[in-house]
């Protein structure tokens, strides 16, 4: 496997393929840190069931998509996951990659304990092949947190080289506080469920002040704090409606909203699910929604849209189509 080297991405050449140039996707700053990442994160949670030679099928067609900012947790696929991605980026240089895993989810429990968040590391960094990991996450939040407990392990990852950067998934706002008050580094980033049919923090943030549903807060304006404090927002499950219910893209319970899809996406000549993701992209948050799907058409097709730009007008379009009422 070769690579053709320039100063963001790299497009990867497999044995045989007809290399036919390279991608560049899109920049944004992640949180405080120092990276710069592309617009679109390539989530992993699936390929736990995929050989090696897929995974590397996989990983080819987001690098040459631009994308090399992929996404892990210590407990998708129970290890699985992070084990076959690691075989199949033997070849490639580390440095041309950036991982990012999460850890604190136990059966029955969550646990940021200073034990627990170190042993995941070691074990990720096992799996992966790696000698450090770029992004560490905090796996939703643990009830029994002790956040001296969580800056003490931070401190000893980061002083060992193992850990660069870290960030939590499912905050709220003084969760995050509470968390940042004993900590050295930055919190860079927080994953959150965010797609056109999970808006919950753009729906209170329209409805303020107003006796209904949506204008029900129910995460202490995560949206607003994570702009103010320079943290990226990670929008999972981007394609999804509800809890895992099923992907709104060509479902006939939404016939309103793919019909928006489709014919505001054909004026960009670009699909239903390329246009999910440009409105994510469109909010002037910088998010960096990560994808879920292990189909290569359909994730070149999640990774064209760090090129689009739709206007004010056609956000609110969808998002009206969606269902939401504006006030």
């Amino acid at each position: 496997m070769t690579i053709g080297k320039n100063n963001y991405t790299l497009g990867v050449l497999t044995s045989g393929a007809d290399f036919k140039g390279e991608i560049i996707m899109r920049k944004i700053e992640f949180g405080k840190s120092v990276l710069q990442v592309p617009t679109i994160a390539v989530g992993c949670m699936r390929i736990s069931d995929m050989n090696e030679k897929e995974v590397s099928s996989f990983v080819d067609t987001a690098l040459k998509n631009g994308a090399n900012f992929f996404d892990h947790a210590d407990i998708y696929g129970g290890g699985k996951s992070e084990e076959v991605f690691g075989k199949a980026i033997k070849s490639l240089n580390r440095e041309d990659l950036i991982i990012q895993t999460k850890c604190g989810i136990r059966s029955g429990q969550f646990d940021f304990s200073y034990d627990h968040i170190v042993n995941s590391v070691n074990g990720s960094l096992k799996r992966l092949g790696t000698e450090y990991i770029d992004v560490l996450l905090l796996h939703r939040p643990d009830a029994l947190m002790e956040p001296e407990e969580v800056a003490k392990a931070f401190d000893y990852l980061k002083n060992s080289g193992k850990v660069r950067n870290f960030g939590v998934s499912n905050q709220n706002p003084y969760q995050m506080e509470l968390l940042q008050k004993d900590m050295d580094m930055p919190i860079c980033a927080n994953q959150l469920q965010f797609s056109i049919m999970h808006a919950p923090m753009i729906q209170s943030g329209i409805n303020v002040n107003m006796y209904n549903e949506s204008g029900v807060n129910r995460d202490g304006s995560v949206l607003d704090y994570c702009r103010l404090n320079k943290i990226t927002i990670q929008p999972w499950s981007p394609m999804q409606y509800g809890f895992f219910e099923g992907c709104f893209v060509d479902n006939p319970k939404f016939p309103e909203l793919n019909k928006v899809l489709e014919d505001i996406g054909n004026k960009y000549g670009i699909s239903k699910t390329t246009m999910a993701f440009a409105w994510i992209l469109r909010h002037p948050a910088k998010m960096q929604p990560v994808t879920g799907t292990t189909n290569l058409n359909r994730l070149a097709d999640c990774l064209k849209a760090s090129d689009i730009q739709i206007t004010r007008e056609e956000w609110y379009e969808i998002y009206r189509a969606a269902g939401n009422v504006l006030p």
